[in-house]
């Protein structure tokens, strides 16, 4: 897309309140279980992808992926953007469909593959879609043709050893209490706002249309929410619950690294939520997975890189392999050797390693000059 991809000129909400994006359409489809799942979607033709967004109030397929979805559809892909349970359009009408487990999301992204008929899929998600992208492909691999996780987690994740927000070395903004309110969202409007400014890095990305949206979709989850008695947002979400028998159906670790599917990870070097420093730890314990650290993006990068994550997406899905031009963009990682599987080779070969250079920004700034030494 062209450089002014933030701006919205004259778009408006739709009359199911969703932005109205040319080459997106709105869709509903009945599911297995009988909850009607509503998906924004573009192409008709060439491989499925489906995109799972994040997992913050307000969270949709069209506020996570309208930047991506009709990039992809124009190179020839079939793109699906499902809202997940509990997010966006998704039906309220029964109390079991707002759980947003694990488990829960899980089931509804097999459910939703199942009832468009989609046998096999690239897959990507952001933050909580991320984890979603991680379950899915450990428990249906023979359904994935390949995974891009952005800014989540791929593990059982011990919530302890987690770097916080304050923490952060590469965060630009002071993660005060003021900031903390917002992304946990005081049920308004301007909360909503102030929910936007704090995650996404690029300003020019939250747009009037995006904050009305996401207030709409939210408040009437919440609302859902509130009537069944049930929470959002707890450890539980993440952990699946104390359940032995649960965590076994969903315990990644010692599985993700033994998957061949092709797998790239793109985590923001400015990440308010989750700084950039559990992308590292994520890393190490993934030698499968070749990772990026884009500069200048957030938690919500194909947002506020959208030119950058577009062209690493399309590569990557079309063919297996990200050029090293958008490799060197994307900043792809240097803590460990290159994986020529999924990142293109150039003629005099890759960078050496040079984890130290991620120690601090003063360290990376010098460390990132090795790719001007290395020609397309």
């Amino acid at each position: 897309m062209a450089n002014d991809q933030h701006s919205a000129p004259g778009r408006g909400l739709t009359d199911e309140d969703i932005i109205d994006i040319p080459g997106l359409a709105s869709r509903w489809v009945r599911l297995a279980d009988g909850r009607r799942a509503h998906y924004i979607t573009a192409g008709d033709k060439g491989p499925a992808v489906v995109l799972f967004h994040g997992g913050i109030e307000g969270s949709s397929g069209t506020a996570g992926w309208r930047f991506m979805a009709p990039v992809l559809a124009a190179a020839g892909f079939r793109v699906y953007c499902p809202d997940q349970p509990g997010y966006g359009l998704s039906d309220v009408s029964n109390p079991a469909y707002l759980d947003n487990s694990i488990k829960a999301r899980n089931d509804f992204a097999k459910m939703f593959m199942d009832a468009l008929c989609i046998d096999k899929a690239h897959i990507a998600g952001n933050s909580m879609g991320c984890i979603t992208c991680c379950n899915f492909v450990v428990s249906n691999p023979e359904r994935v043709l390949s995974v891009m996780f952005i800014a989540g987690f791929l593990d059982n994740i011990d919530l302890t050893t987690l770097v916080k927000p304050s923490d952060g070395k590469f965060n630009p903004k002071r993660y005060s209490q003021e900031m903390r309110e917002a992304v946990q969202w005081d049920g308004t409007e301007a909360g909503m706002q102030r929910l936007m400014d704090g995650i996404i890095y690029e300003p020019k990305a939250v747009w009037p249309e995006l904050v009305r949206m996401r207030y709409l979709a939210a408040t009437r989850q919440r609302e859902a929410r509130i009537k069944a008695g049930k929470a959002y947002g707890t450890p539980a979400d993440v952990a699946d619950g104390p359940d032995p028998n649960m965590q076994q159906i969903f315990q990644t670790a010692g599985r993700i690294q033994k998957l061949t599917i092709p797998m790239i990870y793109m985590y923001g070097m400015q990440d308010v939520i989750l700084p950039v420093e559990n992308g590292y730890m994520q890393e190490d314990y993934a030698p499968n997975i070749q990772f990026f650290y884009p500069q200048e993006c957030g938690h919500q990068g194909q947002t506020d890189q959208p030119e950058i994550f577009n062209a690493a997406a399309l590569e990557f899905f079309r063919d297996g392999k990200v050029s090293w031009p958008t490799a060197v963009k994307a900043n792809v990682s240097l803590r460990r050797p290159i994986d020529p599987r999924v990142v293109q080779e150039p003629k005099s070969g890759f960078p050496k390693p040079n984890p130290g250079m991620y120690a601090d920004p003063e360290s990376l700034k010098v460390g990132l000059k090795a790719f001007d030494a290395v020609p397309a």
